[in-house]
């Protein structure tokens, strides 16, 4: 993780000096790769390190993750503003990156897990990957959906200005980050299975809400904020539920990401393949269909999870 974080330091310093589009493209290739490889060793390592008491870690992690979303765009803003010039934004990201590599470099190595609370030591379901996968495919697809077209959704279907959407889309990721915040004392008293539960009953409600009353922005304001909060907490909570059913390895953990990088780009692509011809309406639908499907998803996972492994011949 720290050659990755100092690789990805080396990008970004490099990236705003470069005279050539194809190479500015190799770079931020580079520099993505890098990003997806602390992404899947975070995870995994939080995995390693606390085990099965990984679900309220699991999610200050990812409350750090928005933190960082919200953060980022200040700096950028306030370099630009201080310096006239793009290039100090980036150097400042960068630079921000060396202390923590100093600390990386700093703890021991944790050791790999191997065993789960189900089934033989280190067992890993193929079948369990593929559904989890899957279920990140859908999450992160509604997600991304959702904070990637209210903006446009809410001005094209006339339920406010452009600053109106703006506030829109700061509300559903500022719901997002406090929902992160909240679900780290949750996840020390419910399981992973009812939180997850809950997340989908809830995120499913608020789009249904968006969509019955969808001339009124109130209701569209309450539930931007209530899929924000609902959503918050699935993917580091579906992380800390299989641990609890397999052993997590890098490997899986990058299948995991492979779900949910394809699900970033898939939904979000449909809706604006649809949006001109069918309207505003698609955003909701399409993200309510999304999460119908999840819902039997992860109803399948837990089936499939439940049922006992086959002895050992």
């Amino acid at each position: 993780m720290a050659a990755a974080l100092v690789l990805m330091a080396a990008m970004l310093l490099l990236s705003p000096l470069l005279p050539l589009l194809w190479l500015l493209t190799a770079f931020l290739l580079v520099l993505g790769m890098a990003e997806g490889a602390v992404d899947v060793g975070g995870n995994t390592l939080l995995v390693w390190v606390h085990r099965h008491q990984v679900g309220p870690f699991m999610n200050g992690l990812h409350f750090f993750f928005g933190i960082g979303a919200f953060l980022s765009p200040i700096i950028i803003a306030q370099a630009v503003l201080m310096s006239g010039d793009i290039t100090w934004a980036y150097w400042a990201l960068a630079l921000l990156m060396l202390p923590v590599v100093a600390g990386l470099l700093r703890l021991p190595n944790p050791a790999a897990s191997t065993t789960s609370h189900d089934g033989p030591a280190g067992h890993v379901s193929p079948l369990l990957i593929v559904l989890i996968a899957a279920f990140f495919f859908l999450h992160v697809g509604a997600e991304s959906s959702f904070g990637g077209w209210v903006f446009t959704y809410a001005v094209a279907s006339g339920l406010g200005s452009e600053t109106t959407a703006a506030y829109l889309t700061s509300a559903f990721w500022g719901a997002l980050t406090v929902g992160r915040l909240l679900a780290i004392p949750i996840a020390t008293r419910l399981r992973p299975r009812s939180i997850l539960l809950l997340d989908l009953a809830g995120s499913l409600i608020s789009v249904a809400i968006i969509l019955i009353w969808s001339k009124s922005l109130t209701a569209v304001w309450l539930g931007t904020f209530g899929a924000g909060f609902s959503i918050a907490s699935i993917f580091p909570t579906t992380i800390s539920w299989a641990e609890s059913r397999m052993k997590i390895t890098g490997q899986v953990t990058g299948w995991f990401f492979v779900g949910s990088s394809l699900g970033s780009m898939t939904l979000p692509w449909l809706i604006g393949q649809l949006f001109e011809s069918v309207g505003p309406q698609v955003t909701m639908l399409a993200i309510l269909g999304d999460l119908l499907v999840a819902i039997g998803v992860f109803a399948v996972m837990i089936t499939y999870s439940s049922r006992p492994l086959a002895e050992p011949a």
